[in-house]
């Protein structure tokens, strides 16, 4: 099993910037891709971004040149860096992880965190 845990979401003004963080424990050997997921009130979890054990990554368009995703497979952590948001980017986020070699939309993730709040306000 693997284990994972949020941080660093909270309350910020649009433009601001937050980042989260997500700390992964137990059996980490068998994970992959990592990445972060968000869903809205009304609205289906979406993925936002994605990154690979060997540091590729993916983004919703609609994070594209805001957002940034990154790991420390040392460390055994990943990151979402999030600028200039948006009353849009309000929502829970959620990491995940895969045993697969990449996260995409189809993936289905092995294992999530809890959720974190992100509210951004006007």
């Amino acid at each position: 099993q693997v284990q994972l845990v949020e941080s660093g979401g909270g309350l910020v003004q649009a433009g601001g910037s937050l980042r989260l963080s997500c700390a992964a424990s137990g059996s980490i050997f068998s994970i992959n891709a990592m990445g972060w997921y968000r869903q809205a009130p009304g609205k289906q979890r979406e993925l936002v971004a994605a990154i690979t054990r060997g540091g590729l990554t993916n983004y919703a368009d609609s994070v594209k040149g805001r957002f940034t995703i990154s790991r420390d497979n040392a460390e055994n952590m990943v990151y979402l860096q999030m600028n200039s948001l948006k009353r849009e980017d309000t929502a829970v986020y959620y990491c995940a992880a895969t045993m697969s070699i990449v996260l995409v939309t189809t993936t289905r993730p092995d294992y999530w965190g809890q959720g974190i709040q992100v509210t951004v306000s006007s």
